[in-house]
């Protein structure tokens, strides 16, 4: 199905004309008459499915034919990579309709919490914003939510990981009753499903076939005593210079700047990307590996499900992954754009029932490989292992070592993807 086939306006055909959009996604396709029509919508779909413009599209749509009135859309997500993301999103396909956007996030100086005052008061058309600093100027009582026609939640299944359950029920409550509210989720766990019943109204839903890594990720596994991971990271990278763009990642927070170091020692452009870091670093942090001026990035799962970038030519998980739906959003960083790549994990002896998971999820037994000559043996791979109760190392994360994530930036502001799903009503 062409985007041509839907009743957009001119504005909007030119916009996806002048982004090279021609065909839909599936969630594209189900969604986007779904939404056009005003219905609350339930949406299963992971990163890369194109769901961001299926529900960007039709709101663009509505705000070109009614005109500005006021804040249109509140779109609420759990990480600033991912407001920014979604932003940028809509910069581009606004282009030709005039409509404006505020990214609402926090970090940065005080005169980007101005910013956002200043344009909230003002009313921007669109409003993409973290739970955590939107509710910082809800407080301060200046916000008029009262014009808003469409509630979008994003990774609706992060927030709620992420503790955002009560934010969240805070901001609906500033929010109109009489709205349209689309709900997009990788996965739907019952803690989601009570909160649609409790926000939507006789939602249809959407299921997107995820949870499978493209078939062309060459996928591996090793197995590796704690203490051996950093040698036998050395071992896989080394003299490996036909590598443009390397992802590492790692669930705590306390082996970033480590691994960092050891790679640059070894000749490596290395940056390290984590929530501590302040928005305007992170930032330049990423536009440096985007244009390949960084070599290796290594990072926590704050940017598993919040970049777009394609032509990464491996993705290595230092750590298992706790949720085995992370993995998939992790190593889905390679082999995009229909490119191959290779996803690579190193599974210590505490890791091994959480990586059976994974295989469960996946249905598929992940190669395991034996180590390089030299460096003595692995654990032996028993997926019946349980975790040891004793801590894993002196970090500072829990799963994926990060929580809320909000930061800045001003007025105005685009997504892609692919998949298989079915729609059905109700709920």
């Amino acid at each position: 199905m062409n985007f041509t086939d839907f009743d957009f306006t001119n504005e909007v055909l030119d916009g996806l004309s002048s982004m090279g959009f021609e065909k839909c996604t599936p969630v594209q396709e189900f969604a986007i008459p779904v939404i056009m029509e005003g219905k609350d919508l339930i949406a299963c779909a992971q990163t890369g499915t194109g769901k961001t413009a299926a529900y960007l599209l039709p709101i663009l749509n509505n705000i070109s034919r009614e005109g500005h009135t006021g804040m249109h859309t509140l779109i609420i997500a759990p990480t600033r990579e991912l407001v920014l993301q979604i932003d940028q999103q809509i910069e581009g396909f606004s282009y030709f309709t005039g409509a404006s956007s505020l990214a609402v996030y926090g970090g940065g100086v005080g005169a980007a919490f101005d910013q956002q005052k200043s344009a909230l008061v003002q009313g921007a058309d669109i409003i993409v914003a973290t739970p955590g600093r939107l509710l910082s100027h809800i407080n301060m009582k200046y916000s008029d939510f009262s014009t808003i026609q469409t509630l979008i939640l994003d990774e609706a299944d992060r927030m709620l990981d992420m503790g955002f359950f009560d934010d969240i029920m805070r901001i609906i409550g500033e929010l109109p009753v009489e709205r349209q509210t689309l709900l997009f989720s990788a996965t739907m766990p019952p803690k989601i499903r009570q909160m649609a019943g409790m926000i939507l109204r006789n939602p249809e839903q959407i299921n997107i076939a995820i949870s499978k890594p493209a078939e062309n990720i060459i996928q591996a596994a090793y197995m590796v005593y704690e203490g051996q991971k950093v040698q036998l990271l050395k071992e896989l990278l080394k003299g490996k210079t036909d590598y443009k763009s390397v992802l590492i990642f790692t669930s705590r927070k306390a082996n970033v700047n480590g691994l960092v170091r050891e790679l640059r020692r070894m000749g490596f452009s290395a940056d390290g990307m984590l929530s501590d870091l302040e928005q305007k670093e992170r930032e330049e942090v990423m536009l440096r590996f985007k244009n390949r001026e960084t070599q290796i990035l290594v990072a926590t799962d704050i940017v598993s499900r919040g970049i777009d970038i394609d032509n990464i030519d491996l993705v290595m998980n230092y750590d298992v992954p706790r949720d085995p739906e992370d993995y998939v959003h992790r190593i889905g960083r390679t082999a995009r754009a229909s490119a191959s790549g290779v996803a690579i994990t190193l599974i210590s002896d505490n890791d091994m029932h959480d990586f059976r998971k994974i295989e469960e999820l996946i249905e598929r037994d992940i190669m395991k490989i034996p180590l390089p000559a030299g460096m003595g043996d692995g654990p032996t791979y028993n997926p019946a292992a349980r975790r040891k109760m004793a801590p894993r190392s002196t970090s500072g994360g829990g799963r994926g070592g990060e929580r809320r994530a909000p930061a800045k930036k001003d007025f105005r502001h685009r997504d892609r993807g692919n998949h298989q799903g079915h729609r059905k009503q109700g709920e």
